[in-house]
């Protein structure tokens, strides 16, 4: 099934850049709306009806943090095919009371009875996208308490209550994500509880069916009643163990009750004026501000926002870091690194010198220094007190794994397949450790004060996106919805973490609102342009005047979410 995807952004419109506001040169012209703009609060999130949850939340007096927990919760249930509690979570927070920016890794380990060893006897040459032996440990559930301990202040039962009344008494599926699940559940429908727990009728919902799924609500409940032990430690994770030795898996009561989240400090680099941070490692974050660091080097206002010679540079410095990527990034505690290298502007500097300005590299080699698809939720809150929180959650691969224990509603994700089977790398399978991730959330501080909260959904898109959101808002001085809208490039083919070698270049994808001669001229510089569609991610974002305080919010068309305040 071809999907639905709303591109109003990529057509060519009767406006001229004069009547969007643009004050910059600009390829074709493309349709956008309106920022939202409100000062008490503000939601963006992939599903309006979570978003209608998260502002329900900050008007009983729930902080930021409390609001997307009630939002993630409930795109566990309206968007299984981007997230749920079988998935782990990544999450960027401003402390306003304490002025203080902090992270949170909580992805989950790979299974401490399963080993390197297991694959090489049964002849596996890469870890498979589906079945029981891509099941990690789900962090998701211990994000939330980890979260909700520090920043929480309304009950977790009240936060949880609206996804416990919509799975009980349904909610009408939308259509980008009906458009997912049909395209994703013949694959995993013979998994035993998908058919139970996804399906209606013998089919995926389609848009605007009415989905229930009470086995969710009772599991949502215990977790709200019993804390993450509950999850962890008691009846789930039975539940969990049972199902996958069932199933020939290897994740075990064990792995749940020994999994713990970790607190961690942003990355940074400087980009004009601007601080980006990302996550570390075992995450993808730093790619993105590898890649500014490169595109620093270039006066982009001056080549143009959809110009030959700015689509060029970006695709190479895409490049470039997409090698750094493959080699280093991996889990920190069983690989030591070096980030502060491979963000210095000195690093940059010595990586931008191998791009060609004419021509397009075939192939790049890592840096001395001394995952094509996924699907994911990304969300923003921001509060009254100037609270704000950037997070994202995901199965990994749309409906996860197919591992789904029926009784509980949920799919176990598959994220373990992004370990490499290579002896030696840095990514390499061990026991108890954290695959390389893709998913990543983004903030921005300026002059020491918080200013933009953003992410973009989509697997490897995901570092290449927020490359492209912040050149937008900084050196084509787009609004926050223009910046998300404007089409987007996406080159895939780079070398991976799971042992894959670019050797021909790749391939650039580019939305319809790019030139057919700048298509053209790109081919003849050796790109090789694709003309199919590829996914572009989803993004949602919030910026906050440090003056006002008044927050503007951004939901672009590529999906079905929405951004509002009040």
């Amino acid at each position: 099934m071809k999907r639905a995807i709303p591109l109003f952004l990529g057509l060519l419109v009767s406006m001229t850049a004069a009547s969007q506001g643009f004050d910059r040169p600009v390829g074709e012209p493309f349709a956008s709306r309106s920022e939202v703009i409100a000062m008490n609060g503000m939601a963006a999130t992939s599903q309006p009806l979570a978003t209608q949850i998260a502002l329900d939340i900050l008007k009983k007096g729930g902080s930021a943090v409390d609001a997307a927990i009630a939002a993630n919760a409930a795109l566990g249930l309206m968007e299984p095919t981007g997230c749920g509690i079988g998935g782990d979570l990544f999450a960027i927070v401003w402390d306003a009371e304490n002025e203080e920016l902090t992270g949170l890794n909580a992805s989950g380990r790979s299974p401490q009875s399963l080993t390197l060893q297991h694959f090489r006897d049964i002849g596996m040459q890469s870890i498979p996208y589906l079945g029981p032996l891509t099941v990690s440990v789900p962090g998701a559930v211990d994000g939330w308490y980890e979260l909700h301990e520090r920043y929480g202040r309304l009950p977790m039962t009240e936060l949880l209550q609206p996804s416990i009344d919509y799975a009980e008494q349904g909610f009408p599926v939308t259509e980008f994500i009906a458009d997912l699940w049909q395209e994703n559940i013949e694959s995993r429908k013979d998994f035993p509880g998908v058919k139970e727990v996804f399906m209606l009728g013998g089919d995926a919902p389609k848009k605007g069916d009415v989905f229930k799924n009470p086995n969710l609500a009772n599991t949502y409940r215990m977790i709200a009643e019993g804390g993450r032990d509950a999850f962890y430690k008691g009846e789930i994770a039975e539940k969990i163990d049972s199902y996958m030795a069932e199933q020939g898996g290897f994740l075990t009561y064990g792995d749940m009750a020994a999994h713990t989240s970790e607190w961690v400090a942003p990355v940074a680099t400087n980009y004009r004026g601007y601080d980006v941070q990302e996550l570390p490692p075992n995450g993808q974050g730093i790619v993105a501000l590898q890649m500014l660091n490169i595109l620093e080097g270039y006066d982009l206002r001056s080549m143009g926002y959809g110009s030959i010679e700015y689509l060029h540079i970006l695709i190479e410095a895409k490049k470039l870091a997409y090698e750094d990527r493959a080699k280093y990034y991996a889990d920190p505690d069983f690989y030591n690194f070096p980030v502060d290298w491979l963000v210095s502007k000195d690093y940059a500097a010595e990586r931008r010198a191998q791009i060609d300005p004419e021509r397009a590299a075939g192939t790049y080699p890592a840096g001395d220094a001394v995952l094509e698809n996924g699907d994911t939720v990304y969300l923003t809150v921001a509060d009254a007190d100037g609270n704000m929180i950037s997070l994202i959650q995901s199965n990994y691969g749309d409906l996860g794994s197919g591992m789904t224990p029926e009784e509980l509603g949920f799919q176990l994700q598959n994220r373990g397949q992004l370990f490499s089977l290579e002896e030696g790398h840095a990514n390499v399978y061990e026991p108890g450790k954290r695959p390389f991730h893709t998913i990543i959330p983004a903030f921005v501080m300026k002059e020491g004060k918080p200013w933009l909260s953003f992410g973009v959904m989509g697997g490897s898109m995901q570092p290449q996106a927020h490359a492209q959101i912040i050149v937008n808002l900084v050196d084509f001085d787009m609004n926050l919805q223009e910046a998300g809208d404007a089409a987007r490039m996406r080159h895939s083919g780079s070398s991976q973490p799971t042992d894959q070698v670019m050797t021909d270049g790749g391939h650039v994808y580019l939305e319809s609102g790019i030139a057919a001669e700048v298509r053209e001229a790109l081919k003849a510089m050796g790109h090789n342009v694709s003309d199919g569609r590829a996914s572009m991610g989803g993004y949602q974002a919030i910026i906050r005047d440090p003056i006002s305080g008044v927050y503007f919010g951004a939901s672009e068309s590529r999906k079905d979410g929405q951004a509002a305040g009040y």
